[in-house]
C-alpha cells in the first residue's frame, strides 16, 4: 500500500516558539514554497506550534510529522535530541522540558548582565525580540544585540559576544542523552540525534556512548545536515546500518536566524515511513 505522506521531507525546522524568526504557519509556507511536502516543526524543548504548523500543513496538502528538539548535554557537549510522534501530555517528559525552559531564562539573564558590563544592552532588549512565552535563548539575546546595533547579525554575535570565549557564557541545565533518550521513548515517540557529526567544541560524541544511546532506545541519527562532516557522516551511516536505525536528513531551518533553507537536506520516504511506523505517542496529521 502506498504511503500516505508525500515527500521531500524535512524533518528538522525551527518557528518563533524557539528560536525561529517565522510564525509556524509562515515556516509550513516557507517549507512548501521550497518543494517540502512532508515536514516536522522541531522548536526547542516546546510543543506549542503543533496546532498552528498542522492546520497550515494541512491547507497546504502537506503532511506534517509532530516533533521537538529536546537540549541535552554529554560533558562539554550541547547535544539535541530531536523526538518525533510523542506523547505531548507525557507528564515526565513535559516536567523536563519545563525545567528546561525556565534555567534558560535564568541563564539568559545572566548572560545579559554579564554583557552589560562592557555593553548598552538590558534584558528588555532580549524581551522585545522573544515571541511570549516562547524559549528565551541565545538567539534571542543576538537579535537584541544586532537590534541595538553592537553587531550586524546573529553570526556576528556568535562569533564574538555571544562565544564562550569572550566571557559572557553562562552555563545552562540540561539532561543527559540517555534520559533524553529514554523521556521521548516512554513518551511514545522516536529519539534521533541532532546533527552528531559537528566539529570544534561540540564534536561527535564517542562511538561507545553512541551504543549506550542505542541500546536505550535511541531511533536513529540525523546524517544529512549541512553541520556534520564527512568523516563523521562516514562513521554514522556505518553504525546506523549496523544496528538498523532510522537516517534522516534535514535543513535545520531558523527563517532568517540560519543560512539554511528547507529542504536543502531531506529524508526518503522509506525512512519517514520506518519513524511514523515506530512511533506510538501520537500520530501525523496527513493531507
Amino acid at each position: 500500500m502506498a504511503p500516505l505522506f508525500a515527500g521531500p521531507a524535512d524533518l528538522h525546522l525551527h518557528s518563533n516558539h524557539s528560536d525561529g524568526t517565522q510564525s509556524p504557519a509562515e515556516v509550513v509556507r516557507q517549507a512548501h514554497a521550497h518543494g517540502v511536502r512532508t515536514l516536522a516543526l522541531t522548536d526547542h524543548d516546546r510543543t506549542t506550534g503543533w496546532d498552528e504548523a498542522g492546520a497550515e500543513a494541512s491547507r497546504l496538502g502537506m503532511t506534517f510529522i509532530p516533533g521537538m528538539e529536546l537540549s541535552a548535554k554529554h560533558e562539554w557537549r550541547s547535544v539535541h535530541v530531536l523526538g518525533y510522534l510523542f506523547d505531548p501530555e507525557n507528564a515526565a517528559l513535559r516536567a523536563e522540558t519545563d525545567r528546561i525552559r525556565d534555567d534558560r531564562i535564568g541563564r539568559a539573564e545572566r548572560i545579559v548582565r554579564n554583557i552589560a558590563r562592557d555593553y548598552d544592552l538590558r534584558w528588555e532588549d532580549v524581551v522585545a525580540q522573544t515571541l511570549e512565552d516562547a524559549t528565551v535563548g541565545r538567539p534571542h539575546i543576538a537579535d537584541a544585540l544586532v537590534a541595538r546595533g553592537i553587531v550586524r547579525d546573529r553570526t556576528e554575535a556568535f562569533d564574538g559576544i555571544l562565544h564562550p570565549r569572550e566571557g559572557y557564557y553562562e552555563p545552562h541545565y540540561a539532561p543527559d542523552p540517555l534520559t533524553a533518550v529514554r523521556l521521548i521513548t516512554d513518551a511514545g515517540g522516536v529519539a534521533v540525534i541532532a546533527h552528531p557529526a559537528t566539529s570544534g567544541r561540540d564534536r561527535m560524541m564517542p562511538v561507545p556512548f553512541l551504543e549506550r544511546l542505542i541500546a536505550a532506545g535511541l531511533g536513529g541519527f540525523e546524517i544529512d545536515h549541512r553541520e556534520n562532516t564527512a568523516s563523521g557522516k562516514r562513521l554514522l551511516r556505518e553504525i546506523a546500518a549496523a544496528n538498523d536505525l532510522i537516517v534522516t536528513g534535514s535543513s535545520d531551518y531558523h527563517g532568517a536566524g540560519k543560512p539554511n533553507v528547507p529542504g536543502e537536506n531531506t529524508t526518503s520516504d522509506e525512512m519517514v515511513a520506518r519513524l511514523i511506523a515506530r512511533a506510538t505517542g501520537t500520530t501525523p496529521r496527513y493531507p
